[in-house]
């Protein structure tokens, strides 16, 4: 069997997903669930998204895109497209790919990707980056509603597209 390709993020009400390569907000329920969702997985991410991070997310293939031929990173496949990383993903993995950002990978995969794990957050941000259209994936599976330690709502959601 194929694995699934999901994409997962945070997005404000209008989209906005980051603002000079940072996050744009502190939810540690988020990374709870970012953490429980991708363990064990194979990951893929932009340069960009790996080098604010910093180092491999542990106990995950950690497969990061560049267009920069000699770009090396401890302990991560690098690779050139997007289609070669789920090659080399679908090589490794079995049950669930997901696909974690950033921006312009986010829009190469959504029309690839079968499932969203969004968290919804409820305030609008200014933001650099947004999210992609993703209005095909309609279908409901989950909803959990969310209040950080500072007051910030949010939505887990999980949504499918229709068959």
């Amino acid at each position: 069997m194929r694995p699934k390709v999901s994409i997962i993020a945070a997005i404000s009400e209008n989209g906005a997903i980051g603002k000079d390569n940072q996050l744009l907000w502190h939810i540690p329920g988020d990374m709870r669930r970012f953490k429980e969702l991708t363990t064990g997985h194979v990951v893929i991410m932009g340069r960009k998204t790996y080098e604010t991070i910093g180092k491999p997310l542990p106990n995950r293939t950690n497969i990061i895109l560049t267009r920069d031929k000699n770009y090396s990173a401890p302990d991560c496949l690098v690779v050139p497209s997007l289609e070669e990383a789920l090659e080399k993903a679908k090589e490794i993995e079995n049950d669930e790919i997901f696909i974690m950002g950033g921006g312009e990978i986010y829009r190469q995969a959504i029309g690839k990707a079968h499932k969203l794990y969004l968290t919804l957050v409820h305030q609008n941000f200014e933001g650099d980056v947004f999210f992609p259209d993703h209005s095909q994936f309609k279908k409901e599976v989950f909803r959990e509603e969310g209040e950080s330690a500072n007051g910030l709502k949010f939505t887990f959601l999980e949504l499918e597209k229709l068959l």
